[in-house]
């Protein structure tokens, strides 16, 4: 019989932050049911394996991130827009570094996969960022692409302690925006 009060969202979430605490490829099983309060065993009743656990962190990362961005960008355009997206996403990375790293090389195995449905919410409120600069739909993957990778490529480097120079850390994330956001303009 489960634990009382362990379902596999507790389960999850436990292991999500233990990814944020020793990095997801240090979470095992007999770890994450230590931090729960149970013998190993036990947590097969809630998750199939370490991967099916690994892919449920990865899908509660995405749909995380998309609810911090989304619900920065709602009701701005522009600037202001790519601004609270940018700052949202990296909040969120350099808070949750482990389980933002899950997502990465992740795939979804279906349209519905919680990790897809994720995943374009996530890549919709950027989406909805670019939609307030004249960026022709042809060029929508790529200016997508670029997006992510500025946000992205700043807060993991930060998470990870990367920028161990003089200037401040939030001046440059700033001018990161503003240097995406002449680009984004200058199409």
């Amino acid at each position: 019989m489960p634990r009382a009060g362990l379902d596999p969202a507790a389960v999850v979430a436990a292991g999500a932050a233990l990814a944020d605490e020793v990095g997801p490829a240090d979470v095992t099983m007999g770890l994450l049911a230590e931090r729960v309060g149970v013998r190993t065993p036990s947590l097969y009743k809630h998750v199939s394996g370490l991967g099916d656990l690994n892919r449920r962190i990865a899908a509660l990362a995405l749909s995380e991130a998309a609810d911090a961005v989304g619900g920065a960008v709602r009701g701005r355009a522009g600037r202001d827009a790519l601004a609270a997206a940018a700052r949202a996403f990296r909040a969120f990375v350099v808070a949750h570094p482990g389980r933002y790293a899950a997502t990465i090389g992740v795939e979804p195995s279906a349209p519905d996969d919680p990790l897809a449905v994720a995943g374009r919410r996530l890549l919709d409120a950027f989406t909805a960022v670019l939609r307030g600069y004249a960026i022709d739909e042809s060029d929508m993957d790529h200016a997508l692409r670029m997006l992510r990778s500025l946000c992205h490529g700043f807060a993991t480097l930060q998470a990870a302690d990367g920028f161990q120079w003089s200037a401040d850390v939030d001046e440059s994330f700033e001018w990161l925006i503003a240097f995406a956001d002449r680009g984004l303009r200058a199409g």
